[in-house]
């Protein structure tokens, strides 16, 4: 029997959003469930495998017409062995989950680090022929990369590359934080401008997002694009601040690797990406040098949250194709 059919899992501190790709690259259907972060290890695993049998059972497929289940991880991983170095969103460390998952199944399984897959589903799929020298940034709850040189995903010596939210950014006078802990995602990820935003609302500013004054009340993305569409200014004021501060990273970054294409990502820019990016290239511009500047464009990606389910295809090309 043909195996057809791999099944990409983007496994996330809140959700494990699976789907069920066919041959033609097509994506036939997806299952999102919640993670279970309170039960740690088992309680992932379990996730994983329920996500998986749903969407075979669903299909009526076997595991015989399965090519590979590839899945993404946020953390460190080594893609060869399976071992999560360390995941602090899912509160794991030195955990092979590789080996966890193949006593449920005999199906060829491969792991990789989230914003890689991320990155290798935008590379296959929208820049294959395009660009050379990559970075994908996705910004969400946190800031995260992935680096392409050659064509080719670089994942370090110790399969940490790429995490560039991780960076320090401070310094005095015109840069960027005064803080000298201050790191890229603590300046510009969701994370940062929703904290921004409250801070503001708790000293009586006014905003149409009053109601999420509150610490417990969660800020999406989602609201943010709704507030820059109606005009809110201490919205618009703390993306704005976001977006300043991607894009005089990126040109640091670009300055150093001499890139030729930046990739956005992640659901902040799903949600505000429109507005987001003209800031981003103009703070970019100002900052980057003539000479490797002049030879970079930064693009928003249109694969959204799909971005990692393509990944799959990539990954399988990578380690099951010779």
């Amino acid at each position: 029997m043909t195996k057809s059919y791999i099944i990409s899992i983007d496994l996330g501190g809140t959700k494990i959003l699976s789907a069920l790709i066919d041959s033609n690259s097509k994506i036939t259907c997806k299952e999102k469930i919640p993670t279970d972060v309170m039960n740690g290890k088992e309680g992932m695993v379990a996730g994983i495998v329920e996500s998986v049998k749903k969407i075979m059972n669903e299909n009526e497929l076997s595991e015989r017409e399965i090519k590979a289940i590839c899945l993404g991880v946020p953390g460190t991983v080594n893609p060869y062995s399976g071992l999560i170095s360390h995941a602090p969103n899912l509160g794991i460390k030195n955990f092979n989950i590789k080996e966890a998952l193949l006593k449920y199944f005999s199906i060829p399984l491969l792991i990789e680090n989230d914003v890689n897959l991320g990155g290798l589903g935008i590379k296959k799929f929208e820049f294959d022929k395009e660009s050379n020298n990559m970075m994908v940034v996705f910004v969400g709850t946190g800031i995260g990369g992935a680096l392409f040189f050659e064509g080719k995903l670089y994942r370090g010596s110790t399969f940490f590359a790429g995490e560039i939210g991780h960076m320090k950014v401070n310094g005095k006078g015109n840069l960027l934080s005064k803080d000298k802990n201050s790191t890229f995602e603590s300046l510009a990820s969701r994370t940062a401008i929703v904290r921004d935003i409250k801070r503001e609302l708790n000293k009586g500013k006014k905003s149409l997002l009053k109601e999420y004054k509150s610490p417990g009340k969660m800020l999406k993305s989602k609201s943010l694009a709704y507030a820059i569409n109606k005009g809110d200014s201490l919205t618009i004021k703390h993306v704005n601040k976001a977006a300043v501060t991607i894009g005089t990273v990126m040109a640091s970054l670009t300055t150093l690797l001499n890139l030729d294409t930046i990739v956005l990502g992640g659901g902040v820019f799903e949600a505000v990406g429109d507005f987001m990016l003209p800031k981003v290239r103009k703070a970019f511009k100002k900052s980057v040098l003539p000479e490797p500047g002049k030879a970079l464009k930064i693009y928003k990606t249109k694969l959204g949250d799909d971005a990692a389910l393509y990944g799959g295809i990539a990954l399988v090309e990578e380690f099951l194709t010779k």
